[in-house]
């Protein structure tokens, strides 16, 4: 167990506590970061629920229990995945979904052949930090969203998901700082638990799906069909994978205290087979989730042990118990908003850490410049949902703001003095025990 109570990557949880943990990952990603972009994009949700199952014990094979990282459905897929469906179908998709996972093994084994080493010259301090904060805050618009329009089901304000969602989030904080024990430690299932209860009454909670919804089910398959569209549509996606996984990793890497960094090739590939395997069942092309990041932040509980009893849910849940699967649909989306708030939160707070720790100057020229692109280009094109159409590719604000920032630190001079000898996985190692509201515990 670590110093702050929480625990480490390699910690036996016991099962009890485990189960607790999972259930506030499933909650936490169940709605945003599974249900909605696959029903979006025309997938079965409840398979696709079943796929960042799989996808996520694919993943911890491995990494041999490594890296903590739960892996949901990517919204970056949704647009060239509806333009290769009016074409070719949703099983024509599917095949670009699979060449997406084959891309991202091929990069793990490029990396494995080059190594990490290049990490720490590519993505310093500097660098790492803004992308995180890039992650966090452009984040911002989804909750913000979910809890002031329906998740964009309403297009007027909505006052009474605003109050869920401000309940919601309040019962987090007084939980996460006031709480005692193991319930300091689960604010996030708290949260959720007591918004859920105050939107009953309210009506903002539909039984009708639930009670409906048998308790045995078998999930529905749907096999990919060759599709050239889809290949050079979808295929390219992959590139943002490549930095969300590599963002996520780094975040995870300085939340923990532990170098995950080093494990980057075995990473890519979990997510690469796991995507392989979600695309030829019908589900979606998977990603690390934000909002289960925040979660271990939140709960400073890193052990992957916990991913494996959330990843078994998730496949109990979405393959085989439709009834439970309604349950969790019908979680408002204003509740999911408000515990939301406080996750993204978090990892742009740890972003700041990440500098704060690293003595980043930003009285030097270059470490300005570096951040005035990123943080404005990436933040502003998420929070607005714009993205820059490059032929059949359209290149979201994300990576756009990831390439700026690693292009400007290659081609700036450096101040005379030099910069400070102070790599990413040094700073991680700083900043590892990090606390809610940026709080540091000396590790």
């Amino acid at each position: 167990m670590r110093q702050d109570g929480g625990y480490a990557i390699g910690d036996k949880v016991p099962m009890g506590k485990a189960i607790v943990y999972s259930l506030q990952h499933l909650m936490a990603f169940v709605g945003g970061g599974a249900i909605v972009p696959a029903m979006i994009m025309g997938l079965n949700p409840a398979l696709a629920v079943f796929c960042t199952g799989l996808g996520t014990i694919i993943y911890l094979i491995c990494t041999r229990n490594k890296v903590p990282s739960y892996f949901g459905v990517s919204f970056s897929f949704i647009t060239p995945m509806a333009v290769v469906t009016a074409v070719d179908g949703i099983s024509g998709a599917l095949c670009g979904i699979v060449a997406v996972g084959v891309a991202l093994c091929v990069v793990a084994g490029i990396v494995k052949l080059t190594g990490t080493g290049w990490i720490d010259k590519v993505l310093p301090p500097v660098v790492t930090g803004c992308i995180i904060v890039v992650i966090g805050v452009g984040l911002s618009a989804t909750a913000v969203n979910s809890v002031m329009f329906d998740g964009g089901a309403s297009e007027t304000f909505d006052t009474m998901g605003c109050i869920v969602g401000f309940i919601t989030f309040l019962s987090a904080v007084v939980a996460s700082s006031w709480g005692r024990g193991f319930l300091k430690m689960v604010p996030v299932l708290i949260g959720i638990v007591v918004g859920y209860i105050v939107a009953i009454p309210l009506g903002m909670v539909d039984f009708t799906a639930i009670n409906e919804a048998a308790w045995i089910g078998l999930p529905e398959v749907t096999l990919p069909t060759f599709s050239v569209n889809a290949l050079l549509v979808i295929a390219p996606i992959a590139l943002v994978l490549v930095v969300e996984h590599i963002g996520h990793l780094m975040t995870v890497t300085n939340l923990s205290g532990e170098d995950c960094n080093k494990y980057l090739s075995s990473s890519l590939l979990g997510n690469g087979l796991g995507t392989v395997a979600s695309g030829f069942l019908g589900g979606p092309a998977l990603t690390s989730i934000a909002e289960n990041i925040g979660v271990m932040g939140l709960s400073k509980c890193y052990s992957t042990r916990i991913f494996w009893w959330t990843a078994a849910f998730a496949m109990i849940i979405g393959g085989f118990c439709p009834k439970l699967a309604m349950l969790f649909y019908s979680i408002p989306n204003c509740v999911l908003g408000g515990v939301s708030f406080l996750l993204f939160g978090l990892i742009s707070g740890n972003g700041l850490s990440l500098l704060v720790d690293a003595k980043v100057d930003f009285n030097e020229n270059r470490n300005l410049m570096i951040a005035a692109a990123s943080l404005i280009v990436g933040i502003g094109m998420m929070t607005t949902g714009v993205s820059i159409p490059l032929g059949s590719f359209n290149v979201p604000g994300l990576l756009l703001a990831a390439v700026l920032a690693v292009i400007l630190n290659l081609v700036l001079p450096k101040e005379s003095q030099g910069e400070k000898p102070v790599t990413a996985t040094t700073a991680a190692e700083g900043a590892g025990k990090v606390q809610v509201y940026d709080e540091l515990v000396e590790p």
